[in-house]
């Protein structure tokens, strides 16, 4: 069994990450910690509540933290990911209601109680994980494992020419989690998965039209060559729901010459989390630029040892993205299939 705590900013890419380790029998998602990122935190929380409910998967903690970086002002992207994160999905009001406990508190608490049994994985900026360590400095000692979505290594950025954007929002945050990982044995090093191979996870409109099909509902064409906006009449409410989200990300990739595509950056680092996709990782120094305003956010990884400072990330440097979106599209379709 995988115990996964997920810290996201949903957004379309984290919303199909959590659908897939819902559909997965063999992973528990232990709670969700919302930061601001896509849309402001509490919408994140919002619509991590309603995609539980969608899913037949109420109960699960969503907790909201940090509705701002720790030094620099906040920047959302709705024109990415659309007015509340989800695309031009719509989901009802949920009825479970946001956690209580402040999301440095669930970090912080669960994996006090559960040493050596929780894997993070966090799909928006960094926040709440930096400030999980200033609180408690033996977190990446306590966790099974890490694995974080963001940065890009001697790669085109998608937020500036050289940054990423969920380590561009909070830089401050990336630096000090780094800081923290510095010197630890090589298994207890977080995953980093960066733009150079999250990029190479492109979803097409033949892969919403596969996971419609292995759900077992009708044809679910999500074309080129279809209007702007235009919903999906599926009667299965979650192929229904991932269809909406994904044709907005699509046309916004195609507003930005990418073509008609969506880059799932977070579903693939699911699927890195819980073993279910080949990976190949190289050790690096990393470190973030905080200071110049032409490089701020920058992510630079020194495999060479060239700053004499031990290693403080497994890099993934190459992976399968066949491999990653057959097992998104049977896992996510059985559960869609499943459904009432």
């Amino acid at each position: 069994m995988h115990s996964v705590l997920m810290d996201v900013d949903t957004g379309i890419d984290d919303a199909l990450a959590l659908v897939y380790l819902l559909s997965r029998p063999e992973v528990r998602v232990h709670a969700i910690t919302c930061t601001a990122g896509n849309v402001g935190a509490r919408q994140v929380a919002l619509n991590n509540l309603a995609l539980l409910e969608l899913c037949g998967k109420p109960g699960i903690e969503v907790a909201i933290g940090a509705e701002v970086p720790l030094e620099i002002p906040l920047v959302t992207t709705e024109e990415t990911h659309g007015p509340q994160g989800i695309g031009y999905a719509e989901l009802p009001p949920p009825a479970q209601q946001i956690s209580a406990r402040h999301a440095v508190d669930v970090w912080v608490d669960e994996v006090r109680k559960h040493p050596g049994e929780i894997t993070g994985l966090i799909t928006g900026p960094l926040t709440n994980f930096a400030l999980a360590l200033r609180r408690e400095p033996d977190l990446p000692h306590l966790l099974k494992g890490l694995v974080i979505m963001g940065g890009c290594f001697y790669y085109q950025g998608n937020t500036t020419p050289t940054a990423e954007w969920n380590v561009s929002v909070d830089p401050h945050a990336a630096k000090e989690v780094f800081a923290a990982y510095r010197g630890l044995p090589e298994d207890k090093l977080p995953v980093v998965c960066a733009l150079e191979t999250t990029e190479l996870i492109e979803m097409r409109p033949e892969h919403l039209q596969r996971l419609a099909e292995a759900a077992g509902a009708g044809p679910e064409p999500v074309l080129p060559d279809q209007p702007e906006g235009l919903r999906s009449t599926s009667g299965n409410p979650l192929v229904a729901c991932l269809s909406d989200a994904i044709r907005f990300y699509m046309e916004f990739h195609r507003l930005y010459d990418q073509g008609f595509v969506a880059h799932v950056h977070d579903a693939f680092a699911a699927c890195v989390a819980v073993g279910r996709t080949d990976v190949a990782t190289a050790l690096a120094t990393v470190d973030v630029e905080t200071v110049s305003p032409l490089l701020m956010g920058t992510t630079v990884a020194d495999y060479r040892g060239l700053w004499g400072l031990p290693p403080n990330a497994r890099i993934v440097m190459s992976n399968n993205p066949k491999q990653c979106f057959d097992e998104l599209i049977e896992s996510v379709g059985a559960l869609a299939g499943r459904l009432p």
